[in-house]
């Protein structure tokens, strides 16, 4: 059995970020502590209340502070941005939504902002969340030369998620998470304007498409949506990240790949061959 020695300065930095990888971003002491052999607490008697004379002015109680933001708040922000540098800028800067709380930064989007061909993922992971950029780890390199085999890289494509903020643990966002970005999302697609769209996984295909059917089921089919006010043609895919743990999905990916390739010849788009 291997002698204890002390983690060296690189070994402690990767247990650190293989914990912040898991969701664990808060130190709660060095020795485990067993809570069944703590005593209960002690059961607190009720003070009763004190009359108040008619002339004492009671001390104001403050609202407790949610972390939770109100959707129509984010409504209104949304709407009023003018272009994507504005818009980026409101979002960067609301407070609503408590992902932002624990994500290193904003993940906005990438890619070109004035493609006709938009992609719509869930949420950052960690590299995302560390590079401030979608797409950028394992399962981005898997989109990249996804979309290299039908002629196209990020320069003819505009990249975003649902969510902009990385979930704990990358954990699936909330309904509540989601309803208080949707808004932000709703207006990058109107003032990108794409002529298709593209959603990559589950929770991304069931946000833009209004639907609680399961990927399977979905993949592959265009269909008619109105994302905000912007009226496009989207097919959903399966997500790079669930190909790299299943590579015979790649087969289906592919398909859908060569539909997208399709549309894009059949509109006459820009991006085309």
């Amino acid at each position: 059995m291997a002698e204890d020695r002390p983690l060296n300065h690189e070994e402690m930095l990767s247990v650190l970020d293989w914990y912040r990888a898991a969701g664990v971003d808060t130190a709660v002491g060095e020795e485990p502590v067993d809570r069944f052999a703590q005593r209960p607490p002690a059961r607190v008697t009720p003070v009763p209340a004190v009359a108040v004379s008619p002339g004492f002015a009671e001390r104001p109680v403050e609202a407790p502070v949610l972390l939770g933001g109100d959707p129509s708040e984010a409504r209104s922000l949304a709407a009023s941005a003018q272009s994507l540098d504005e818009l980026q800028t409101l979002l960067g800067a609301y407070d609503g939504c408590g992902l932002k709380l624990r994500a290193t930064q904003l993940v906005f989007a990438d890619g070109n902002p004035e493609a006709e061909i938009m992609l719509i993922g869930e949420a950052p992971g960690a590299e995302e969340d560390r590079q401030g950029k979608p797409f950028v780890g394992k399962s981005g390199q898997l989109l990249d030369r996804m979309l290299a085999a039908i002629g196209l890289d990020r320069t003819k494509v505009y990249i975003a998620n649902t969510v902009p903020w990385r979930p704990p643990g990358n954990r699936t966002p909330t309904p509540e998470e989601m309803a208080l970005c949707l808004p932000f999302l709703h207006r990058q697609v109107e003032l990108v304007a794409p002529k298709v769209v593209m959603t990559l996984g589950g929770p991304a295909m069931q946000t833009v498409f209004s639907t609680t059917n399961g990927i399977i089921k979905m993949r592959g089919k265009w269909s008619d949506v109105t994302i905000g006010n912007h009226p496009v043609q989207a097919i959903p895919t399966l997500h790079p990240a669930y190909l790299l743990r299943n590579p015979p999905a790649k087969e289906q990916a592919w398909r859908d790949m060569l539909s997208l390739k399709l549309k894009i010849a059949e509109l006459g788009l820009a991006s085309a061959e």
